[in-house]
C-alpha cells in the first residue's frame, strides 16, 4: 500500500496512524507543490513544467529558500515516477489518496489523479468532506487538515477507502484540464471538488486593508492576513510576493531589502488615494 498525502505534516500523522493498526502499513508519498496558485497551463509538457518551476524561482527569489527549485525540494515529477513504477513492478501494489477539505489538497489530487487512470480499480481516494471527528479534548471538529485529525481517528476514517471510479476519473480529468486552460493562477475551493479560478491579484485587497500607516514587518502582515482569512488564505511565499508587488505600485513605502518576509517593513504613503 502507497499513501498519498499533499502537505508535511500529514506525513507524521499517517506514519502515527499506521504504528496503530498494521492494516495501514505501507509507503507514504508526498506531492509538495502548491497548484492552487501559479500557472498550470501545459503542467504535464516540459513547457509548462519549467515555466512553473521559473515562476516558483521569481517568488523565491532573495528568501531563504531561494534555491529550492534548483535543489529539487520540490520534485512532484519524480515523486510520480516513483509511484507508477512501484504499480508497474507490483500488480497488487494500491494506492491510497488522502485529502482534507481545502484547496491545496484539492487541487493536488487533481494534479495526480489525472495521470493515473491506466491503473484504475487500484486508485483509492480518502476525500474527508464535511466529515466529524473528535479532536484530543474530545469535542467534534470538522477538519481542514489531516495534521489536524489525531492518529487514533484514522482507524475511522480509512473505512472510508473507496476506489475512484471510471466515471471520476474522466470527470475530474476534465474538471482540471478546464482549470488549466482557464489562466487563473489562484484557486479556491467552493465545496465538494468544485474549483474556482481568479486572478493573481485577487488576495491584493486584503493585504491592503492590513497596511496602515505605520510601518509594520512583512511578516506581521502575511500572519495577520493568514489569520484572518483562514478560509481563503494561501501560503505566505505568494502572500510575499504579493506584498512586494503592492510596493512597486508605489502606493506604499518601503523600509529594508525586499528579500525575505522579515527583511522589510512597509506602510502606505500618506498620498495615496483609494484603492
Amino acid at each position: 500500500m502507497i499513501h498519498i498525502v499533499f502537505n508535511e505534516p500529514d506525513i507524521d500523522v499517517i506514519s502515527k496512524a499506521m504504528a496503530l493498526d498494521e492494516s495501514l502499513q505501507g509507503e507514504v508519498m508526498l506531492i509538495r507543490d502548491d497548484y492552487a496558485v501559479g500557472p498550470v497551463t501545459d503542467i504535464y509538457a516540459q513547457e509548462g513544467i519549467a515555466g512553473r518551476k521559473d515562476w516558483w524561482r521569481m517568488l523565491l527569489k532573495g528568501t531563504e529558500s531561494e534555491n529550492a527549485v534548483d535543489e529539487g525540494k520540490v520534485n512532484d515529477e519524480l515523486v510520480f515516477s516513483r509511484l507508477t513504477d512501484a504499480l508497474l513492478n507490483d500488480e497488487s501494489e494500491v494506492v491510497w489518496i488522502w485529502a482534507a477539505q481545502n484547496k491545496h489538497d484539492v487541487c493536488g489530487y487533481y494534479w495526480l489523479v489525472s495521470q493515473l487512470a491506466s491503473f484504475q480499480s487500484r486508485i483509492f481516494i480518502l476525500y474527508l468532506n464535511n466529515l466529524p471527528f473528535i479532536n484530543d479534548k474530545g469535542h467534534i471538529f470538522y477538519p481542514e487538515w489531516l495534521s489536524q485529525i489525531p492518529p487514533r481517528e484514522f482507524l475511522k476514517a480509512k473505512k472510508l477507502a473507496r476506489p475512484v471510479t471510471i466515471s471520476e476519473f474522466e470527470v475530474d480529468a476534465d474538471e482540471w484540464r478546464k482549470i488549466t486552460e482557464s489562466g487563473w493562477m489562484v484557486r479556491l475551493l467552493e465545496g465538494g471538488k468544485k474549483i474556482t479560478g481568479f486572478e493573481v491579484s485577487y488576495y491584493d485587497e486584503g493585504l491592503d486593508e492590513l497596511i496602515s500607516a505605520e510601518f509594520q514587518k512583512a511578516s506581521k502582515i502575511i500572519s495577520n492576513f493568514q489569520s484572518r482569512k483562514k478560509n481563503e488564505s494561501t501560503g505566505d511565499v505568494f502572500l510575499l510576493w504579493r506584498l512586494k508587488t503592492l510596493i512597486y505600485s508605489e502606493r506604499y513605502d518601503a523600509l529594508g531589502e525586499l528579500k525575505g518576509a522579515k527583511d522589510f517593513e512597509i506602510k502606505k504613503k500618506t498620498s495615496a488615494g483609494p484603492v
